[in-house]
């Protein structure tokens, strides 16, 4: 069914404000997807603050061009085409994107637009494999916690030797029996001597 005017004016729109509050852009493809397939992958998109928008290429071309993007050639865009935006950390629609495609071979990455620059489909997928900037942070954090954590453990090692071979000569001290001495006999007094 084609759209009317209005409908272009209005998704033309649409894309226009995405593409300047998105950190960046991923094309996709979709084709052969099942609808609750397609709904799963939106829904898994919008967890992570990204959108998936379906438009015909010559509005996307048009509203890109009305918000200065690099303009895209026919050959990064080849058949029907899926908008990824990334409205939060540029990685999380790219990184969805990729992962739902492991197990539906429908979904490809064939380009995308990151700091002004387009990307072609290899760079696309080396944009969906960058960690989040969670996982960078933790990551940091066990390389920081790691060495502190082994000086820690060499400091505290001669001390809790010494506190065990402490313990442990303690607990043979208290097994041990203590030697009764020998009854000593009494004996009768030795005679004094007369002088």
């Amino acid at each position: 069914m084609a759209l009317t005017r209005q409908q272009k004016e209005a998704q033309i729109a649409d894309l226009q404000e995405k593409l300047t509050k998105a950190s960046s852009v991923v094309f996709a493809h979709y084709i052969g997807l099942s609808v609750g397939n397609l709904t799963k992958l939106r829904s898994n998109l919008r967890k992570e603050q990204a959108e998936m928008k379906v438009a015909k290429k010559s509005l996307i071309r048009i509203a890109m061009k009305q918000v200065k993007a690099p303009e895209i050639s026919d050959e990064l865009l080849p058949g029907p085409v899926a908008c990824i935006f990334s409205m939060g950390e540029p990685t999380s629609g790219p990184s969805v994107a990729h992962k739902f495609s492991r197990d539906h071979a429908q979904v490809k990455l064939i380009g995308g637009i990151f700091l002004g620059k387009l990307l072609s489909s290899e760079e696309a997928l080396s944009l969906a494999l960058i960690p989040s900037r969670l996982e960078l942070l933790a990551l940091f954090m066990s390389m920081c916690n790691g060495p502190l954590t082994q000086f820690m453990s060499a400091c505290s090692s001669p001390l809790s030797g010494f506190a065990r071979a402490l313990s442990e000569l303690a607990k043979k001290r208290e097994t041990e029996v203590p030697a009764v001495p020998a009854a000593i006999e009494p004996t009768a007094p030795a005679p004094i001597p007369k002088s």
